[in-house]
């Protein structure tokens, strides 16, 4: 006892001593990170310099929140992060930039980010297409590539892969995992209610495998998305789409010399001779050390100061990311909480400045009840001014609810849509509290009184119950599409189920206007709202231009300051990413807050590898 007391008040006044060091140290080095911060003229573009893009970077549609920059300021996460406008417009100012004399697509850096969907990239791809023909040299090198990163490298003029380099041209697969089994085994029920046979969100809870109707829906979505992608890299690489199947049938993981057989790369060499060239459009000699360059998350830095002086008008279209999982109430960082939407949509309403609304959607879905409260402000603020709703790598079920009371829905060839149904999932934990000597009992004065419980499942009244709850709810989805649609009850019923549909599909059966990503998207708003080229673009929910920037300038003095070492990116192992797919389940689970129980969601696992 008395070695306890001892080794309890010895651990107290450590702990007291460290508190009071790291708050004398925190306090230092935030005043350091403050005064470099403030005295940071930001990055400078020098004359023929290289615009070096990272394909390992993370993408996302918002701008990081001030937590999210401060977070992994003071971590060892050094993985580039840049929001999709910033990344366009970079790559648009490029074009015409004659600082800049080439670009470097740098796949050198294995990623674990497989979270940037196709529909992103295409946008990428588009502006890079533009670079090209614009005059820009493009140089690509890496040492593992897969579908994703080649898609963009793709467009390169020059294409070089490391001698010991591989690339993966093994086609799309989706591997869903099923935990059916191992909730029966831990003794924990699951009931559901759902309405759409194509529904796969409930499938992991109940089944073992792909339902047919599932299975159906997931090929067609895998085989629209990998004709695009067999088209696109054919027309840059001359190869036709019939040949890159093949190599996906019989090679699928090509080596170096391979791949150059095969045409899809020009070059076999190291990232030396790479830079001597690099170093050759920049106008030095290969003796020089290295090349002028620039990443391009520093131009768009540079960037954001050169705008400041470009568009500026009182006429405003206003672009509003809905990233993440629909959720109830305010919602986190990287979710779309009903509430908080809904109000950012009644000030834009009410503000006479904003004349048009371009809401980018990037979410599976989630609580239905979440996803009527933004759609109702939605359809307000379309009757004072235009809202156009731009789809991103996914924007299905609740998302494609919100999405479908606007004016024009916009979306990539690959995008994700539809999954028009509804769901509910009901568990308990009766067998596994019995398994462990664990019972309840009950007193109620009404018979349902007690059927929100998790003590028992729930009696087929009680289903009967939930089940027209999901079906009001259904319909009530059916005829908001059908009206914002302007299709027919019937035809929206046929195409609805819960089924999933690419962009190309979509378009084909009504539930998207035109193809295209966030700057057609833009553009039909500022025509809509007859502004010519006399409106500015706002971001909503976002940080101020000087936060942005602060917090920026932040993140590289805190590298600095702390030392921190730079990090190499790797692809986790085959069985932590198994891990990590269960983690994400539960995380999902996690977010399911709506009121009734009732969601408007995505099939939970649906992941294009």
């Amino acid at each position: 006892m008395r070695n306890f007391i001892k080794q309890t008040l010895a651990s107290l006044v450590g702990s007291i001593l460290g508190l009071l060091i790291f708050f004398g140290l925190g306090t230092t080095g935030v005043l350091i990170l403050l005064f470099t911060a403030a005295k940071d003229t930001g990055p400078q573009v020098k004359n023929k310099s290289v615009l070096v893009f990272d394909l390992s970077m993370k993408i996302t549609d918002a701008q990081p929140s001030s937590g999210k920059l401060l977070q992994k300021a003071l971590s060892r996460d050094d993985e580039e992060q840049m929001n999709l406008r910033s990344v366009l417009d970079s790559l648009e100012k490029a074009r015409s930039d004659r600082r800049i004399v080439a670009i470097y697509l740098d796949g050198s850096r294995a990623s674990a980010n497989t979270n940037t969907g196709f529909a992103t990239l295409k946008e990428i791809r588009q502006e890079l297409e533009k670079l090209r023909a614009a005059g820009k040299k493009i140089i690509a090198y890496g040492m593992d590539w897969g579908e994703r990163e080649y898609y963009l490298s793709s467009v390169a003029d020059t294409i070089v892969l490391n001698p010991l380099g591989v690339m993966e041209i093994n086609g799309l697969s989706s591997q869903p995992m099923f935990l059916a089994k191992a909730l029966e085994k831990y003794g924990i029920g699951v009931q559901i209610v759902r309405v759409g046979k194509f529904k796969g969100a409930v499938e992991p809870f109940v089944l073992t495998k792909l339902s047919p109707e599932n299975r159906q829906q997931t090929q067609k979505l895998l085989d629209d998305v990998w004709t695009e992608w067999r088209n696109a890299v054919g027309t840059s690489r001359k190869i036709s789409p019939a040949q890159l199947q093949a190599l996906a049938d019989n090679q699928g993981f090509l080596q170096a010399q391979q791949a150059k057989a095969s045409g899809l790369v020009d070059r076999i060499g190291y990232f030396d001779q790479v830079a001597s060239e690099l170093k050759q459009l920049a106008g030095l000699n290969k003796d020089e050390k290295s090349f002028p360059q620039i990443s391009l998350s520093q131009y768009a830095q540079e960037n954001d100061r050169s705008a400041d002086t470009n568009r500026k008008s009182q006429n405003k279209i206003a672009v509003v990311y809905a990233e993440g999982e629909i959720v109830d109430g305010q919602g986190q960082q990287g979710e779309i909480g009903g509430d908080r939407y809904a109000k950012i949509f009644r000030k834009l309403r009410q503000d006479e400045n904003v004349k048009a609304i371009v809401l980018r959607i990037n979410s599976p879905g989630g609580s239905a009840t979440a996803a009527e409260v933004i759609q109702r402000e939605v359809r307000l603020t379309r009757a004072v001014k235009p809202v156009v709703v731009s789809m991103g790598d996914v924007a299905a079920s609740g998302g494609y609810w919100i999405a479908s009371d606007s004016n024009r829905i916009f979306a990539e060839p690959n995008t994700i849509t539809g999954s028009i149904g509804v769901f509910g999932l009901l568990f308990n934990a009766q067998k596994l509290a019995n398994n462990n000597g664990i019972t309840w009992d009950t007193v109620k004065t009404a018979r349902y009184a007690d059927s929100q419980t998790v003590a028992r499942p729930k009696t087929n009244r009680e289903l009967a119950i939930y089940q027209r709850s999901v079906n009001q709810i259904y319909n009530i989805f059916l005829n908001k599409v059908a009206q914002g649609r302007k299709l027919p009850e019937a035809k929206v019923a046929e195409i609805a189920q819960g089924r999933v549909w690419s962009g190309i599909a979509a378009k084909q059966i009504g539930l998207v206007d035109e193809i295209g990503g966030l700057d057609a998207a833009v553009a039909y708003a500022a025509q809509q709202a007859n502004l010519g080229q006399n409106w500015e673009l706002q971001e909503y929910p976002k940080l101020t231009i000087w936060q942005e920037r602060f917090l920026e300038q932040v993140i590289q003095k805190a590298k600095i300051v702390l030392k921190l070492d730079h990090t190499q990116l790797k692809t986790p192992d085959p069985l932590t990413a198994e891990l990590q797919k269960l983690q994400a389940e539960i995380a999902i689970l996690q977010k399911m807050n709506d009121p009734q129980g009732i969601y408007a969601r995505l099939p939970f696992n649906l992941k294009i590898e």
